[in-house]
């Protein structure tokens, strides 16, 4: 990712408010990322950043699927490494629904995935969140 793009900025600025444990604050950047996104890359991008903070899991669930939704109208490589991530957060949301067998299909698409996600720490906390995601559900 750029790190000048406006929405990648925004984004950064809200992790890092996000650390701060300033929660609102991250809500407000990633909801001025979404309203300066200009294309379905950016939108991918600040729609993951809002799921974070929905207040209900339909909310939750919702901005995740705009997620993935932007992320497949997108029509380049860019995106293929965050498809694991954004099957496991929408395996995660079925899974709390008691929604088992979208849940696991959403995983098998988040493992199925998993190569494009390069070498390095990032990659690490996905694999890890699938191993626990698939040890709830079962394969």
């Amino acid at each position: 990712m750029d790190p000048e793009n406006p929405v990648v900025k925004l984004c950064s600025q809200g992790m890092q408010a996000e650390a701060a444990r300033r929660p609102e604050e991250a809500q407000e950047c990633f909801q001025r990322a979404w309203d300066v996104a200009t294309d379905d890359y950016e939108a991918c991008i600040a729609a993951h950043y809002l799921a974070r903070h929905q207040l209900t899991p339909e909310g939750t669930r919702h901005w995740n699927q705009v997620s993935l939704d932007r992320a497949q109208a997108v029509d380049d490589d860019r995106v293929r490494p965050f498809f694991a991530s954004l099957h496991l957060n929408l395996g995660r949301c079925a899974e709390d629904r008691g929604d088992f067998a979208t849940a696991r299909a959403h995983y098998q698409q988040a493992v199925d995935a998993l190569p494009h996600v390069p070498e390095g720490p990032y990659r690490n906390v996905v694999e890890q969140g699938l191993g626990a995601a698939i040890a709830r559900v079962g394969r």
